[in-house]
């Protein structure tokens, strides 16, 4: 039998032990939730100072005043589209927040028409307690606005983040080498070379795709003599960032809009519109662009986004991709190459 002092001291090991797991996996998610917002500013800053290089190689001019020329650049461009568009859309965003409570209603009420949405009704299965009372909708509320809070200070942190590794990108490259051993530093350099490269025409090819399937989108709708053309076609060319889901997020206020106010037949035309867009821009833009930048399975993405996402929600959802390909790159560089001594294989 054991003695009252020794269990309990076995019961204090066991909770150490549980609450030391607990803590060592409450802190593998911190970190890795750092990682994602230094993973967006990487994304920012390499792109910008991938072109600010290529100025200087191709002008001679200093890297510094690439780097100054290239954010300016974009950042008057980002002005003159807000300029340009900013009536206009803004207009049709507000004119969306108005119609779009209407039309859930008007599917609400079309639903409860039928056969089944009057089971459902018998079942005293109603619209108030599929999306709560006003007690859940305050919930709801408070968790928007702290969902907004969150987004300004990640964008703010992403931001500044951004500049730093642009401006010195080999001093944080330095600090990160200095962690590996010196036989292996020259291989180090290499990996984050390919890794560098990889990132960079990642954000290429999403741009290509965002904008074949943003202004498409938008002149299709607009064709079709769809409400809100510009806002909608603006939103799929945003969402087209998060592969494979992002389309599907981007049919759903447009399908939605369109069965209210065209019918069941103008909302078969904007799935087919966009099923069609998509078909190109997978069928047509995206090889193209895959083959000249990266290559990466489509299936492997989609595992990727749902494990990642459902570990660290939105933010992981949208840069799923780039965390996958980071990882093939280590993969074949470091396993394949260098363990395995298989040097046929492209990186």
């Amino acid at each position: 039998m054991l003695s009252k002092t020794n269990f309990t001291q076995r019961v204090l090991i066991v909770v150490s032990i549980t609450l030391l797991a607990l803590l060592v996996m409450a802190g593998a998610g911190l970190a890795f939730s750092v990682l994602l917002r230094v993973l967006a500013a990487l994304l920012i800053a390499l792109p910008l100072r991938a072109v600010g290089d290529w100025l200087h190689r191709r002008t001679g001019m200093s890297t510094g005043l690439g780097l100054l020329l290239t954010t300016l650049v974009v950042l008057a461009s980002l002005v003159a589209m807000f300029w340009l568009f900013s009536a206009r859309i803004g207009e049709q965003v507000q004119n969306l927040q108005v119609q779009l409570p209407i039309a859930v209603q008007d599917v609400q009420a079309r639903i409860e028409a039928t056969e089944w949405g009057q089971w459902l009704a018998r079942e005293n299965v109603t619209y108030s307690k599929m999306v709560g009372g006003s007690s859940e909708w305050v919930t709801r509320a408070t968790g928007i606005f702290s969902t907004s809070l969150s987004l300004v200070a990640d964008g703010y942190v992403i931001t500044f983040l951004a500049v730093f590794l642009m401006l010195q990108p080999k001093t944080y490259r330095a600090g990160l080498v200095m962690l590996v051993p010196t036989a292996g530093r020259q291989r180090a350099h290499e990996v984050l070379d390919c890794i560098s490269s990889t990132l960079v025409k990642w954000v290429l090819g999403r741009l290509v795709s965002m904008l074949f399937v943003g202004v498409f989108t938008w002149l299709g709708l607009t064709f079709m003599g769809m409400q809100m053309g510009a806002v909608l076609g603006l939103f799929a060319g945003l969402v087209t960032f998060i592969p494979n889901i992002g389309p599907i997020v981007s049919m759903v206020p447009a399908v939605l809009l369109a069965f209210v106010y065209g019918g069941p037949q103008q909302a078969l035309y904007v799935v087919g519109l966009y099923l069609v867009v998509q078909t190109l821009e997978s069928a047509a833009v995206s090889p193209v662009v895959q083959q000249r930048l990266i290559q990466m399975p489509p299936a492997l993405i989609l595992i990727g986004q749902l494990i990642i996402g459902a570990f660290t929600g939105l933010l992981g959802l949208t840069l799923a991709t780039p965390i996958i390909a980071i990882i093939i790159v280590v993969v074949k560089m470091l396993y394949v190459q260098d363990v395995l001594g298989d040097e046929e294989v492209k990186v």
